[in-house]
Order: structure tokens, then sequence, then C-alpha cells
């Protein structure tokens, strides 16, 4: 009983396992590719995130790279540079001038009297020789009779001595006379004579005096003015305004006289050409010549006194007019155009920053000249080629690395023609063929080089 019992429970045993054997490994068959799944995908992400951190490193360093140039980039200054404009060796200078008669003479009387009769008044035209006016003048009528009659008297005297002498030599012959006599007949004769010529000199002095009751003009020319009427006293000499009776002036030519600066007197020249522009002719030009310099310099205003002629048939020129004379002169050496902006004030004097091709600053002293306001004349220190910064700032020194930017520049204006036709200089710098430090091509003002491209910027 209890066998069976044992064999019963052992079969029991033995079926209860064998489920629970037979249902592990029922279970167990389907899981196994579920977990090698996991592991893959695992693995995948393993990889992925290997690449992701592989790849933000790799950023990372790259942007760091790219920061540390770009620091080191913005380290260094950007500055603005251009070309120096050069200006022509022909300039028009422009010189303020008063118009001047060529001949103006003040006309006065030569001997008293009173006004007769004028025949031309002012804006009157007379050619030389003509008469002008006559003066009434008895006092000198009466003394040129007095001064006949006594040459009469004294030819008379002459003759009467004449006579004498002439005897008592004929009488000296025969000894009726003594020689004594005869010496005093040819001493008498010998002071008549002079007698008669001072009295000759007297007539021929009062008619010269009542010619001058005639006033003629000395030279062709305008009257332009008249100081008496009929019935005036005339007293004789120029004793002041009021003993003016008219002024004569020839216009044609009319001169002008300009002082024109020590630093253009080398290119001033006799036979120089230049031109009048005057206010009451817009756009009409007097042309000229320079007729003659003082050859010294005005030690006051530092200028050459110089002498324009222009020829005025027409009559359009009037004295006293105010002129501007251009007068085109050569100048000696080159000279350069820079706006004021691009200078510094250092207290060892005036400097301009120029970039060379390495990108470095040079502080290089110039020479100026004239000052046009926006810009300045560069005498010397600059050439046509070279870059200098606009706005340079005060912390600019000796050899300082930078990084340069072209600006647009304007051409430079061409210089106006005077009277001799002067030819016009090539004023734009930018299109020289010159290139910025660096190998950066020159730009035009519409910002591309000279090829038709865009300017490079700094690498």
């Amino acid at each position: 009983m209890s066998q069976d019992v044992m064999e019963q429970k052992d079969q029991r045993t033995i079926r209860e396992r064998e489920p629970v054997r037979e249902q592990p490994r029922a279970q167990q068959t389907p899981r196994k590719p579920e977990r090698s799944g996991l592991f893959l995908v695992l693995v995948v992400v393993a990889v992925l995130l290997l690449v992701v951190g592989g790849v933000t490193l790799l950023m990372r360093r790259s942007q760091y790279k790219a920061l540390a140039k770009e620091t080191e980039t913005l380290a260094v200054p950007t500055v603005s540079v251009v070309h120096p404009i050069a200006e022509s060796d022909s300039e028009d200078l422009v010189l303020p001038s008063t118009l001047q008669a060529y001949v103006e003479s003040p006309i006065y009387a030569r001997t008293n009297g009173y006004l007769k009769k004028w025949y031309y008044d002012i804006g009157s035209r007379v050619n030389k020789g003509q008469l002008l006016a006559d003066i009434d003048t008895p006092e000198i009528a009466q003394e040129l009779a007095q001064s006949r009659a006594e040459l009469g008297t004294a030819q008379a005297n002459q003759n009467l001595s004449q006579i004498t002498a002439s005897r008592f030599e004929g009488l000296l012959k025969t000894d009726s006379v003594s020689k004594q006599e005869v010496d005093n007949a040819s001493g008498d004769l010998a002071a008549k004579k002079a007698n008669t010529l001072s009295a000759e000199a007297n007539v021929r002095r009062l008619q010269e005096t009542e010619s001058f009751r005639h006033i003629y003009a000395p030279f062709s020319g305008v009257i332009t003015r008249r100081n008496v009427d009929i019935g005036n006293l005339i007293n004789a000499g120029n004793g002041g305004s009021a003993q003016l009776l008219f002024t004569l002036a020839q216009t044609d030519p009319i001169r002008v006289f300009v002082n024109v600066p020590e630093v253009y007197a080398p290119a001033i020249h006799q036979g120089l050409g230049a031109y009048l522009e005057l206010q009451q002719f817009p756009g009409q030009k007097f042309y000229g010549k320079v007729a003659r310099t003082a050859d010294s310099i005005d030690l006051n205003t530092r200028t050459l006194l110089t002498e324009v002629d222009v020829p005025n048939k027409s009559g359009q020129l009037l004295p006293g007019g105010y002129a501007q004379v251009h007068v085109e002169v050569k100048v000696n050496g080159s000279r350069l155009e820079v706006p004021v902006n691009a200078l510094l004030f250092r207290s060892e004097g005036l400097r301009a920053v120029i970039i060379d091709d390495n990108h470095k600053t040079h502080l290089q002293p110039l020479m100026i000249g004239r000052d046009y306001g926006t810009t300045l004349e560069v005498l010397q220190g600059l050439k046509p080629t070279d870059w200098i910064v606009i706005n340079p700032a005060d912390s600019l020194d000796e050899g300082v690395q930078v990084n340069v930017k072209q600006i647009a520049q304007p051409p430079a204006p061409a210089p106006a023609s005077s009277g001799t036709g002067g030819s016009s200089g090539q004023g734009n710098s930018t299109n020289n063929g010159t290139r910025p430090p660096g190998g950066t091509p020159a730009a035009n003002p519409n910002g591309t080089n000279n090829n038709g491209q865009s300017a490079p910027k700094n690498q």
C-alpha cells in the first residue's frame, strides 16, 4: 500500500515536473531573438552616440579655431585708404585786379586867363592833336606886343652900332680915329647884339605862353573828366584838383596789375597767356598776355607785381572796373591733393599714415601748400601710388599691422583752360593702374576694379 502510494507520488511528481520543465522551454524559445535585437539596438545607439560625440568635438574644435582666428583678425584694426589725387602741372591761377587805362593823363593849363570855350565833354573820344578848349589870355597878348616892340628897339640899336663899328674900322686905316675908339665901337655892337637876342628869346617865350591858350589832346583816348566850364578863371600850373581841366585816358589796350604769389613767380614771364572775366559780361573772356613784371618780390606782400595787357578795341572794358585775371602757369614739380581728414597733427609736425605692401603703417612727414577747404595741397612727402589712411586714429604708430579697405574716391577735377588754350591733365588717380597693398586691385567709385570685377577684401 505504501509502495503504491509512493509510486503514485513519484508519478505525480514526475508529471508536475514535466510541465514545469516543458513550460520554460516553450517560453525560452521565443525570447531568444528579442534579446539579440535589444543588444543590436544598444550597439547602434552607442555607435551613434560615439559618432555624434566625435562630430560635436570636431565642430567645437573648428568653432574654437574660427573664433580664435576671428579674434586675432579683430585684434588687427581695419583702416580705410585712398590714393592722393595728382594735380595737373598746368594751373589756372585766378587773381583779383582793377582795370587801368594804358595811359591816363590829367590836363592842366600852362597860361593864365578865362576859359573861353570847351569842345569835348566826358565820354568823347578824341585823337591826338585835337583842340579841347580855348583860354582867353588878354594879359599875355599885351606882354607879347610889348616884347615885340622891345625887340624892334634892340634891333635898331644893333643896326646903329653895326654902322658905327664899320665906319670906325674904315677910318682906322687912315689914322683918322684911334684904336681905342674902334674897340669901343666893336664892344657896343656886341652888347647890342646880345640885347637883340634877349628880346627875341622873350618874344618866343611869350609866343609859347600864348599858344597854351589852346588846349590840345596829347594822345588819342577818351575824356573821362571835365572840371571847368566857360568863364572859369584859369591859373597856370597843377595847383590842385581845382585847376584840373580834363582827364584823358587811353583804353586800348587796357592794362591790369596783379600781385602773383611768390611760389608762382618763376612761372610768370613775358608773353604768358591770360584772360579776364567780368561779372557784367558772364561767359565772356577777354584774352591778353603778360606784358612785363617787376622782376622783384615785394617784401611786404611777398608777391610779384605783374602787368597784363588786353586789347580793348570795342571799348567794353572800362578803367576802374573789377576783373578776375586767369593766368595759366606751369608748376615745377609734382603736387598732390589729399583730404584734410587724412592728416595727423603730432608734436613733431604734420604727418600722413601710409600703408606699405605688408599692411604696416608708416608716419610720413608732409610739406603742405594751399588749403582748399576740404582738401590740402601736398608739395613734398607723398607719391601718387601711395595709400594713405582716412580718419587715422591717434593710437596709430609706426609699424602697426592693419587691414586695409579701399573707399570710393571721386575723380580729380580737370584744370580750367586759360587764354593760351592749356591742356587738361589726367586727374583720376583711381584709374592709374596702381593697386593697394597686398595685391588688392584699385576700385573705381562704382565698387569695381579696373577689370570690371569687385575689389576683394582682406583675407
